[in-house]
């Protein structure tokens, strides 16, 4: 896994320069959003049982039969292994966020998966549908702008007041692991 400043240094090696100009400029951004990351990372973090549960829930009722006896998560057991799965997801793409960088995502959590579930029979339209769902919680989560209307007793806000843009990388960056993982279901 390499984390920004681990990247500014392979490239500044791979050169035989000392780290300059936009590998610094980099660096200082990335330290620049330091505390956004972290709210960011805090506010997947603080909400990931019930974005897992209403991922899986909203995965579901699009497709009832995954529940019926024979569908993948049917019985209990294949229920929790679906939630168990959806909370690693959610969990890797938390690690990327907070590292600034997929690779921890693509190698500890992508590498086989869409082969592993092939093998053991697992819908990944499905598994896609439900890493969507949790893409656009995660997107509300970390502008701090989850709907009160679907959350209602549940709803949980940082608290922290956020203007419309300040976030607005964060949030492209979330979509981007989040869409990585789609893609490696495709």
């Amino acid at each position: 896994m390499l984390d920004a400043f681990s990247r500014a240094v392979v490239s500044a090696d791979s050169k035989t320069a000392p780290i300059g100009g936009d590998d610094l400029n980099q660096l200082r951004s990335f330290i620049a959003s330091g505390n956004r990351r972290l709210d960011a990372v805090n506010a997947i973090a603080s909400n990931a049982s019930c974005m897992v549960s209403d991922a899986v829930a909203g995965m579901i009722c699009e497709n009832t039969g995954l529940i019926q006896a024979g569908g993948n998560c049917y019985p209990n057991r294949r229920m929790a292994a679906c939630l168990r799965d959806a909370e690693i997801i959610l969990r890797y793409v938390s690690y990327a966020l907070l590292a600034g960088d997929a690779s921890v995502l693509d190698d500890r959590c992508l590498n086989g998966l869409k082969e592993t579930y092939t093998a053991l029979g697992v819908p990944l339209q499905s598994t896609a549908r439900a890493v969507a769902i949790m893409k656009a919680q995660a997107a509300a989560h970390i502008q701090d702008n989850p709907s009160e209307a679907l959350a209602g007793a549940k709803l949980r806000k940082m608290g922290t007041p956020v203007v419309e843009d300040r976030c607005a990388s964060l949030v492209a960056e979330s979509s981007s692991y989040f869409d990585r993982v789609i893609a490696a279901l495709s």
